[in-house]
């Protein structure tokens, strides 16, 4: 096979007959993936609810009711208590109510539709999300696993369970997140966010202890994905359990089926 030689105006290099470079195409599917997940994080980071779910509302109730004898915690120092439970709330604000709204409006604004025509598959821009949420919670938890530290807190169990308590809470929520945003109208979409993630907040176990509700509501609320979450953190991070296999439990099966249905109901439109 012999070489050719390019004629003006040609944009490739020759090389072979019939054969130039750059050839035009799609990138290498994992750096599709990184790109998305870089560019989902951005805009995650950048908008100012969202900063104020992931980032600004859980610090405050860390500080505030460490700080500030307000509610009975039981035997110890508050921030043992509070600390796990705000991590659990963090883990939803970003993977539940931030990753519903956006995804919503993204649907309503025909910007997943775009993007489920480009040669990034729907699966591969579902982990690029996935990918953002877990990049951004990471960044919450260093940040309020110091701001505890620096309110007294002293953590100790197991570091897998407390990983295998994050990533399964993560994947619930994300599921639950993926439902609400792919099957309401995204104006529901942020109404019913916001009001699942003030509802969790003050029954999830998250600031008031389960134990100060009535029997029937205490069986009800924890089998909740953030009174699993919580009260796993909680039983790992103050009480030293190795693993707390009843509230896993609880989050693998909300993983399952959340994502189940976000995989079945899901509307691109």
């Amino acid at each position: 096979m012999t070489t050719t030689a390019g004629t003006p105006g040609d944009t490739g290099t020759p090389r072979a007959a019939g054969t130039y470079a750059p050839r035009p195409g799609a990138a290498p599917l994992g750096r599709m993936i990184a790109a998305q997940a870089v560019l989902e994080t951005k805009m995650l980071l950048r908008n100012g609810e969202q900063l104020l779910l992931t980032v600004i509302i859980p610090t405050l109730l860390l500080v505030l009711f460490s700080s500030v004898d307000i509610i009975d915690t039981g035997a110890g120092e508050a921030v043992d208590f509070l600390a796990p439970g705000v991590l659990a709330l963090a883990v939803m604000s970003t993977a539940f109510t931030g990753q519903a709204i956006a995804t919503g409006f993204e649907r309503r604004y025909g910007v997943l539709k775009r993007l489920a025509s480009s040669p990034l598959p729907r699966w591969a821009l579902m982990t690029a999300k996935t990918a953002s949420v877990l990049v951004t919670e990471v960044l919450q938890i260093v940040l309020l696993t110091v701001i505890a530290l620096a309110l007294g807190w002293s953590p100790h169990g197991n570091p897998a369970a407390v990983l295998l308590l994050l990533v399964l809470g993560t994947a619930a929520f994300s599921g639950l997140g993926l439902l609400m945003a792919g099957t309401l109208k995204a104006e529901a979409t942020l109404a019913a966010a916001n009001l699942v993630f003030l509802l969790l907040l003050v029954g999830g176990g998250v600031i008031v202890p389960l134990d100060r509700f009535p029997d029937a509501a205490q069986s009800v609320l924890g089998l909740l994905p953030i009174s699993a979450l919580s009260d796993g953190l909680r039983d790992v991070l103050q009480q030293g359990a190795s693993m707390p296999w009843g509230d896993l439990g609880i989050l693998a099966v909300w993983s399952v089926v959340g994502l189940a249905a976000a995989g079945k109901f899901f509307r691109w439109e």
